[in-house]
């Protein structure tokens, strides 16, 4: 169960989404949350010096006002909540507060028409996916929250019915699916399997065999989606697999929206997170331009007795 949320913010208009996500989970699925704001200070400057303690203390002092601004908010909506602050980097903050909470979940925000090409890589964000101990939900806003709506209102509803969950069999999509799991059932929603069957190359040797064999990879890779969604029959969550063919960015960001979904939950491989295995690839594709939230699962974090379903890449699909 997903029962503490560590909601990440710098107070700006462009946070006030990601914040109604944080809190709207926090209400629906009776978790904790926790909110944390840093005042950055970076490495090298002299704490001691005058003027930097004068800025860091305006600093504090904005951040508490931010703070007490945002508890009211939140219990206006039923929620009971606890904040942070802190000084230093904002990613290492982040990280440190999400491994002395135990989170189970942090929520971050970005901006921008462009999204995370400019905003995540090699920013706050993408360092927190990297170092998290925990999956990241990060909510991203293509414009500025009204900050003169009705305190405490919604600035859109918050839905999570229909979540898309692309797999390549490889142990980090199943790792996400495993955790995506978890996630419909705390939301009452339903999954859909993706699996995107990229182009091939023919060149002028095109012939009625490269059509056959297509046409049996096509029947293999649907039964192995077919199969890996009945092995969570016992799990209770409706579930649907899907292949499609053509570039997996493409595919992925359109199946989103024609569903459509309100959710992709995806894989990220190894400790380096997306700056180094996946600049130009498939998941910062996704993450720059979904239009909907994207939850990235680098180090799923489940409960005491969890019991996996999904199998792992090396082993065979389960049936039930």
């Amino acid at each position: 169960m997903i029962k503490r949320i560590l909601f990440a913010t710098d107070f700006s208009r462009w946070a006030r989404r990601a914040e109604d996500y944080a809190c709207a989970l926090a209400c629906s699925w009776r978790a904790s949350l926790t909110v944390l704001s840093v005042a950055e200070f970076m490495p090298g400057l002299n704490p001691d010096y005058p003027v930097n303690q004068q800025y860091l203390a305006e600093l504090l002092k904005q951040a508490s006002s931010q703070l007490v601004d945002l508890k009211g908010r939140a219990e206006r909506r039923g929620i009971a909540v606890t904040t942070r602050m802190a000084t230093g980097i904002p990613s290492e903050e982040v990280i440190t507060a999400a491994r002395a909470e135990d989170s189970d979940l942090v929520v971050v925000g970005t901006k921008g028409k462009t999204g995370l090409e400019h905003v995540l890589l090699g920013s706050t964000a993408e360092r927190v996916i990297r170092g998290a101990p925990c999956p990241v939900l990060t909510v991203r806003t293509e414009q500025p929250v009204d900050t003169d709506q009705e305190e405490g209102a919604l600035s859109r509803p918050v839905t999570l019915e229909r979540i898309l969950v692309p797999v390549d069999f490889s142990d980090c999509s199943l790792d996400a699916l495993e955790y995506a799991v978890v996630v419909a059932q705390q939301a009452e929603a339903s999954l859909m399997l993706l699996h995107v069957l990229e182009p091939v190359s023919y060149g002028l040797d095109f012939t009625l065999g490269h059509i056959r064999t297509r046409e049996q990879l096509r029947e293999s890779w649907t039964k192995r989606l077919e199969e890996l969604a009945s092995s969570h029959q016992q799990s209770h969550v409706q579930m649907k697999s899907g292949l499609r063919g053509g570039l997996p960015v493409d595919s992925i960001l359109d199946s989103a929206q024609t569903l459509p979904c309100d959710l992709i939950v995806m894989g990220t491989h190894g400790r380096r997170g997306i700056s180094h295995a996946f600049s130009g690839s498939v998941a910062e594709a996704v993450l720059r331009k979904a239009r909907c939230p994207v939850l990235t699962v680098r180090s799923p974090k489940f409960g005491p007795g969890h019991r996996r379903v999904t199998p792992t890449a090396m082993s065979p699909v389960m049936h039930t």
